[in-house]
């Protein structure tokens, strides 16, 4: 028999005890909106005992009322998938608080990538990679070697493409994250490659629904068994979530009763089937715009 599959640690960006304090109970100066976003979405810098942290903030009242997410609010939903990444064992998700801020409570996450500019991306930029070094389209109906198709994407009215995405195993852990979160809008811009080889996720304000909303670029593994490493990280977050462990208690301040009722049934169903999900048919399965 061969051993089990490991996936190699990520580097770990809340390993900084001062920094995750910084931004947690610092002084919050906004320095700049970024307006490409459809909520509000704040560059701002958290400064306790002259460590200064960037960070972005999304306070509560500037978030758009969505017909489908009509209780609590997106900014808890963040929190919420950075403490059961955690519980996974995983740094996909920069150190992600509730506090207060400026304009009145919202999410405050650790920035990635270099400081914005007049012309920056929401929520910054990687800085190792491309964005086709991920994700790419490409013609004909087969995935290069190295990569997984997802499907054909219409561009206009007569041009389609093959979207893949790389067979990378640290996307295949995002994917994985996405199954258990629920997440409806996994874009490629809300993946932010660094430097020393980390993967972050982002903008995870969309997720914990009830219903089956998952909606990603990352379908390249559906229906295929999940590794063995993902398979013990979600044995992990099994017990994490059971009626009075701390993480169950945590997230009764963040999500609904139904929604972690809901959160515990996928985690279980995973563990269960052994294998990533397939598109529900129920909600368009991929995000547009991709980006």
């Amino acid at each position: 028999m061969s051993p089990p599959e490991r996936i190699p640690p990520q580097p770990r960006l809340s390993g900084d005890v001062m920094a995750d304090t910084a931004l947690a109970q610092g002084e919050l100066t906004v320095r700049g909106r970024i307006t490409d976003a459809s909520n509000a979405v704040l560059y701002a810098v958290a400064e306790l005992d002259g460590r200064s942290v960037p960070c972005v903030y999304k306070p509560v009242r500037g978030e758009r009322p969505l017909w489908d997410f009509p209780d609590g609010d997106l900014a808890s939903r963040e929190v919420a998938a950075y403490e059961v990444c955690r519980a996974l064992g995983w740094d996909l998700v920069p150190t992600t608080v509730l506090r207060d801020g400026p304009f009145g409570p919202g999410m405050c996450q650790r920035w990635i990538g270099p400081p914005p500019d007049d012309d920056a991306e929401p929520a910054g930029e990687a800085d190792a990679e491309e964005p086709d070094d991920l994700l790419s389209l490409v013609d004909g109906d087969t995935a290069p070697p190295g990569w997984k198709a997802v499907g054909h994407v219409q561009l206009d009215e007569d041009t389609t493409a093959l979207l893949v995405h790389r067979d990378d195993e640290r996307l295949r852990r995002v994917a994985a994250l996405d199954a258990v979160i629920n997440n409806g809008d996994r874009k490629g811009g809300h993946l932010l490659p660094v430097a020393d080889g980390g993967l972050y996720g982002i903008d995870h304000g969309v997720s914990f629904h009830t219903d089956n909303k998952l909606r990603t670029l990352l379908w390249g593994w559906a229906g295929e068994p999940l590794p063995d490493a993902v398979l013990t990280a979600l044995r992990g977050l099994d017990a994490a979530l059971a009626d009075g462990a701390p993480l169950a208690v945590r997230l009764r301040e963040l999500l609904t009763d139904a929604e972690i009722g809901a959160l515990r049934a996928r985690t279980s169903a995973l563990l269960r089937d052994g294998r990533h999900p397939l598109p529900s048919g129920e909600w368009p399965a991929i995000p547009w715009p991709l980006v």
